[in-house]
């Protein structure tokens, strides 16, 4: 399908059907469609995304109920269709018509423009926006459209500004791939674990807590709980060494790690570097920790790897509109671990770590899922983000693409996404919304050794320097617990089930009994409950189906009196009349199945 286009410099030009385009151009009817319904809304930005556009708006205050409102108002403006034109103005020309406009955000916009730099406006009909386009030629270019959700966005995304309301939509080319996305993203919000995690009462979060600081309840505990003692008996198993180190330190240990120049807007701070003799800091990463525990005492070469493991409690201080769940929070609980060796064993170490992250992800059935992104650092950034010394860094970075290559990885390459001290490997995975997140890392690490003066007595007798590989087993607990939630939607496989087995007497003549097995599985290391309720069985059936229990043994007088129990999967499937202990072997297969 052939469509005409407009070009910031005012050129009208024919392609193929472009959805980024399309998206963007839909992003200024909705902001026109405001500004005719609510005259006082004041427009901020507009981009196109991933899986449509928003647009964010101050001096608005609409609900959900008035997108419908907002939508008719958009087509009324396909149907009109408008030519978009483009147009350039010099500075102070473009300021002044924003400020007649009266349109601050757009005069801040403006302002960050570098001199020099065009300055382009697109306008249709009444509606004029600050924008580097391209657009649709006519406003009935958009074919099929729909407003999905309002929330909250701070400007610019910094929690110091003002907080402004964000209006999502989406677009497509027809009706039936606009339905079909429509149909994927119910599926989506039905699989979310915010949703499915509340309703299954795995966590919950408190307004008096505060942002980013979930509360996990019993059976969401009982599943960190799981997946810690797997990580942590297979680390063993692997010759880690468990370490458990302070929650926080003196602001002294962080300005030698480098983490206080580098991190500290990411920190939360106690006391105050003006007044206070000493200044703490909650710990965001363990790694200086550890490395103290390393320069304990003086080592050999002999000695070395030191593969340290530890299951850490960590705070990090991230942006109000950020949090989101499990997977953005404040404080979080990572299967963290860094490895002191010789830089002859840096690939066999690297590739061990790589080793065991795949045995977790084959476990937790998410390896297809994931992918690899080897992350650079920037060598153009101004920012300080980075230890500065170019050469250290080049040479990282190349030592860390020969290991990767040589494994055989399939990766891409992204720069900027470096740790401030070393490259890393990203294991990349993506939410029910198609939304990509860093699951697992592992980052190699010349610098940290060198600022900490860590070493090691080489067979020369003399002092060598070690590197250091950081990474984390299966990432944050917090953040896997989500995966699993939205990959299982919560019916989750035996082994991490929070339960496993429902018991369900028919009548209370059958409570006794129930009891019974109970204790057997209980003593067997089962996880179970008792439904001893005076519900009907088939209510009780349905609630346990509602809880995603994998299995439910029905007990009724026949099983009483033969000493035998009824199965019922959580499929449907149905064995009656069978002994406890072939049920028993039956758990037990299903889960060595997984974990061996």
């Amino acid at each position: 399908m052939s469509v005409k286009y407009v070009s910031k410099n005012g050129e009208v030009y024919e392609g193929e059907y472009d959805l980024k385009i399309a998206r963007h151009t839909t992003s200024h009817i909705l902001a026109q469609a405001i500004k005719r319904l609510y005259p006082d809304a004041k427009l901020a930005i507009g981009p196109a995304i991933d899986n449509g556009f928003y647009y964010d708006f101050d001096n608005l205050s609409i609900k959900q109920e008035d997108l419908e409102k907002i939508e008719a108002e958009m087509k009324n403006i396909v149907k009109e269709n408008l030519k978009i034109e483009a147009f350039k103005l010099p500075r102070e020309e473009a300021i002044k018509l924003m400020e007649e406009r009266n349109e601050p955000y757009k005069v801040e916009l403006i302002n960050d423009i570098p001199d020099g730099e065009d300055i382009s406006f697109f306008k249709q009909g009444e509606f004029v926006d600050l924008c580097v386009g391209p657009h649709m030629l006519y406003t009935k270019g958009v074919k099929a459209f729909k407003l999905l959700s309002i929330t909250g966005a701070y400007w610019r995304g910094n929690e110091n500004n003002k907080m402004l309301q964000r209006i999502y939509g989406t677009t497509f080319e027809n009706k039936e791939k606009l339905d079909e996305y429509l149909k994927e993203r119910e599926e989506a919000i039905n699989r979310d674990h915010n949703k499915i995690g509340r309703e299954l009462e795995l966590f919950t979060t408190v307004e008096e807590v505060g942002q980013g600081l979930p509360l996990l309840m019993p059976k969401g505990a009982r599943m960190m709980q799981i997946l810690q003692r797997l990580v942590e008996d297979e680390e063993e198993k692997r010759g880690y060494l468990l370490t458990k180190t302070p929650f926080m330190a003196k602001s002294d240990l962080y300005k030698l790690s480098g983490h206080w120049d580098h991190y500290k807007d990411g920190m939360f701070i106690l006391g105050d570097e003006k007044n206070d003799k000493e200044v703490f800091a909650l710990r965001p990463m363990t790694c200086p920790f550890q490395f103290m525990i390393y320069k304990n005492s003086l080592h050999s070469y002999k000695e070395l790897p030191f593969r340290y493991n530890e299951t850490s409690t960590l705070f990090r201080n991230e942006a109000s509109g950020e949090m989101h769940g499990l997977t953005r929070v404040r404080q979080f609980t990572l299967s963290e671990g860094h490895l002191v060796v010789r830089p002859d064993q840096v690939e066999e170490e690297f590739k061990g770590v790589l080793d065991l992250i795949k045995y977790f992800m084959r476990v937790l059935n998410i390896e297809d899922e994931l992918t690899y992104r080897f992350s650079k650092y920037d060598p153009n950034d101004k920012t300080g983000k980075y230890i500065d010394n170019k050469e250290a860094w080049e040479n990282a970075q190349a030592k860390m693409k020969i290991i990767l290559d040589n494994l055989g990885i399939d990766y891409v390459e992204a720069e900027g996404e470096a740790a401030f001290y070393g490259p890393k490997l990203d294991i990349q995975g993506k939410n029910v919304y198609g939304k990509e997140d860093t699951i697992i890392t592992i980052q190699l690490d010349f610098f940290l050794p060198e600022s900490l003066d860590m070493s090691y007595v080489d067979k020369d007798g003399k002092k060598k320097r070690p590197v250091v590989i950081h990474r984390s087993a299966i990432g944050s607990y917090e953040r896997t617990l989500a995966m699993l939630i939205e990959k299982y939607a919560g019916a989750f496989p035996l082994w991490i089930s929070p339960v496993q087995v429902k018991i369900l007497p028919i009548s209370e003549n059958e409570i006794e009994y129930a009891k019974k097995i109970e204790t057997e599985l209980l003593n067997n290391k089962y996880r179970v409950e008792v439904d001893s309720s005076d519900e009907k069985i088939g209510y009780k059936i349905r609630n346990a189906q509602l809880e995603k229990v994998p299995y439910m043994i029905i007990l009724g007088k026949d099983e009483v009196n033969n000493s035998t129990i009824s199965v019922r999967s959580r499929s449907g499937e149905k064995q009656d009349n069978i002994s406890l202990d072939s049920f028993k072997n039956k758990l037990k297969q299903e889960i060595e199945d997984v974990l061996k």
